[in-house]
Parts: C-alpha cells; sequence; structure tokens
C-alpha cells in the first residue's frame, strides 16, 4: 500500500485494526454480536469506541469530538469496514450530525454532538414509497399546529430508526414554483408519540425500517435550519454521505480482496495453489490495480474536502461513491467465483460481504444517479 501517513494517522489505522481483531476478529465473535448476522448494530461494542474517541472523530472540539477532518473520517471508516466491526449505526449518526452541526440550533447541536461522543445513534429519513431518488417528489406532511407541527405520511428504507434517538426527517411544508421548494427538515424523537416504526426484512438483516407518522406532534423547537429550505440543506451535506459510503466499501473491498487472496494461495486443485493459474492470478492483478486506483481517488477527494470544507465537491464525491461502491460488489463477486462452494458458504464470509456490497450501489443516490450527476458537471 503506497499511502503515506503520518504517524498520529498510522497509529490511530493501527489501533482500529487491533481492536477489531481482538474485539471481532472471529465469526464466532460477529456472530455472538449480530445475532447471527441479523444485527448490524452492536451498541456494547459501539459504546467501546465512543470511550476511545473514534465515533466524535469528525465532531467540533467545543462539543466534546476530536474536530478532525475528512481524511480522518475516511480512515476510521475503512479500518472498521475491513475489521468487520458490526457498527451499522456509525454512517447515517455522521451525517445527521454534520446537518446538526451546520444548520441546528444550540441546543440541537448539543444533544446531538455530545450524544456521539458518548455512543448515541441518530437516523436521516427522507425515502418514501413514491419518492426514492425523486427526493423532491416526497409528500410526507408537516402542517402548522399550535406551538409546533403535525406530521403525516410514510417513509421508507429509514437505517438504524429502530435503536436510534431522533430522526433528521425531511417533510413538505409547503409548495412553490420547484417540487424542491417547500421542504423542511425536523428533529423528531424515535419515542415520539404518532410515530411508528417497523422493520423491514432483507437480504442483508434487520437493518431499515417504515416510518408511519399519524398527526405526530412536534414543536417549533423541532425545526432544523429554515423553514422551507429542507433542500438546499440536503444538498450541502451531498459531499459528506458520498464519501461515507465510498469509505466504508472500500474498506469492505480490500478485506474481500485480503480473503480471497489467501484463499487462492492455500487451496489447491491438480497438485498446486489455484492463484497460480493464470486466469486467477491475472484477475486478482486486475482487481489489485482497481483497488489501488479507487484509493487515491479517495484519498484526493478526501484530502481537497478538508482543504476546501465549504465547497461542493460534487462531482469527485460521486466519481468516489461510483467507483467504491462498484468495485466492492465487483471484488466479492470475484471472491466468490474463485472461492467456488466455500463463497456461498457462511463459514467463510464471503457471502455476507457481497450481501453490505451489492445495496451499496442503491442507497446514498444509486450508480445511475452518481452518473447523471457527474454527466451534469461536464454540461450533458
Amino acid at each position: 500500500m503506497p499511502r503515506v501517513l503520518s504517524d498520529e494517522r498510522r497509529d490511530l489505522v493501527k489501533a482500529i485494526a487491533d481492536f477489531c481483531r481482538r474485539e471481532c476478529g472471529t465469526k464466532e465473535q460477529r456472530d455472538k454480536l449480530t445475532a447471527n448476522g441479523q444485527e448490524q448494530h452492536n451498541q456494547r461494542l459501539y459504546e467501546k469506541m465512543a470511550a476511545l474517541g473514534w465515533l466524535s472523530i469528525a465532531v467540533p472540539e467545543e462539543y466534546d469530538g476530536a474536530g478532525r477532518g475528512m481524511v480522518d473520517l475516511c480512515l476510521f471508516l475503512q479500518g472498521t469496514a475491513y475489521g468487520r466491526a458490526p457498527i451499522s449505526g456509525f454512517g447515517t449518526t455522521v451525517i445527521a450530525a454534520a446537518a446538526y452541526e451546520k444548520f441546528g440550533t444550540e441546543q440541537q447541536k448539543r444533544v446531538v454532538l455530545q450524544g456521539v461522543t458518548r455512543g448515541r445513534v441518530e437516523a436521516i429519513s427522507m425515502s418514501e414509497p413514491g419518492a426514492g431518488s425523486d427526493v423532491g417528489a416526497l409528500t410526507c406532511r408537516a402542517d402548522r399546529a399550535a406551538g409546533g407541527y403535525l406530521l403525516n405520511g410514510q417513509k421508507t428504507w429509514c437505517s438504524n430508526a429502530h435503536f436510534a434517538d431522533h430522526i433528521l426527517l425531511v417533510a413538505r411544508t409547503g409548495q412553490g414554483d420547484s417540487k424542491h421548494q417547500g421542504l423542511t427538515q425536523f428533529m423528531v424523537p424515535t419515542d415520539a408519540e404518532g410515530l411508528r416504526i417497523r422493520g423491514i426484512d432483507t437480504m442483508g438483516g434487520k437493518d431499515v425500517n417504515d416510518l408511519y407518522f399519524t398527526d405526530c406532534f412536534i414543536p417549533d423547537s423541532a425545526v432544523v435550519g429554515a423553514p422551507g429550505q429542507g433542500w438546499s440543506q440536503l444538498m450541502a451535506g451531498l459531499n459528506l454521505e458520498r464519501m461515507i459510503l465510498a469509505a466504508l466499501m472500500l474498506g469492505v473491498a480490500q478485506r474481500a480482496f485480503d480473503d480471497t487472496l489467501q484463499y487462492v494461495r492455500q487451496r489447491e486443485q491438480f497438485g498446486r495453489p489455484i492463484g497460480s493459474f493464470q486466469t486467477l492470478k491475472h484477475r486478482i492483478a486486475d482487481m489489485a490495480t482497481e483497488l489501488e486506483c479507487a484509493r487515491l481517488l479517495l484519498d484526493d477527494v478526501a484530502a481537497a474536502i478538508d482543504a476546501e470544507p465549504d465547497r461542493m465537491f460534487a462531482r469527485e464525491a460521486s466519481m468516489a461513491k461510483l467507483k467504491c461502491t462498484e468495485l466492492a460488489k465487483h471484488v466479492t463477486l470475484e471472491g466468490m467465483q474463485m472461492m467456488g462452494g466455500y463463497g456461498y458458504a457462511t463459514e467463510y464470509g464471503m457471502e455476507a460481504l457481497l450481501r453490505q456490497t451489492v445495496v451499496s450501489t442503491v442507497y446514498g443516490g444509486t450508480s445511475e444517479i452518481q452518473r447523471d450527476i457527474i454527466g451534469r458537471t461536464y454540461g450533458l
């Protein structure tokens, strides 16, 4: 790995790797932490990481965080994904926390950002049954009521809502000349009266939820940012969301590659290791090259964001998300093929990595949406 890291960052990477090997390094440990793979988040492990200061790596110092940037956040995400740490709540928590940091009231910031340092989880909800990639088509409403708003409607595919403290909700508060006008963000407690959370069974286990709002009252103090400005606030957070997904999937891809490499070195057929056959050797070489290309891209974009944190890197962040998620899916599929029946067996873990990567090309903006965004930045 040609990456050059400072001593401090090298120590962080090593500490994360050591922690993951110790706490969740075996299948038996992971099965115990995840109810045999059905749960994607273990709160006890998560809080151990909080105590080490890792969860607050990107939280500003005035809210008890480390005040680090995108490069360090990506290192943490890659390391925990590679180590297969079951902390799925972290990604949505960081995305939501960044929105509160930029647009929230001081009280909202203290509740959420200081909560991150203690290992609390946050969720964010945009998608609806009729509004996925087209977020502007959402219909979940927040209508004015005495002292606040009444929420009515349905949301779907909301990750981690079943164990989060709050949901950063995007709802319609009005209409305008554009479908993107009249959207507002709200801080909704997950125990609010009138909110029902129902899990959705998926091939990845218990991770996402439907949300049903029936005259769910939230006070004026729950508005995040300016009413009617939800769309522009969402756009301001896209760099972060795409980089989080890219970093996570690059970590998974590297783990799948390393596991595959170990297998083809050890597995013998026709009197020699199967990795010595040219057809597999060349596929390994291609994957290794693509992984390095993806790593260089991610590192470069992360460094650029740290240098200009207020600038939108729509093209570059979309490129990173597209490249890393599609590559992770490719590497895990290749790993399964090279491992044959063992790749399909739960004992070896490749099938679990594959399940993680397939959905990554869908959530956070599909690969098709990322390509469309990239194309538009070239005036197409």
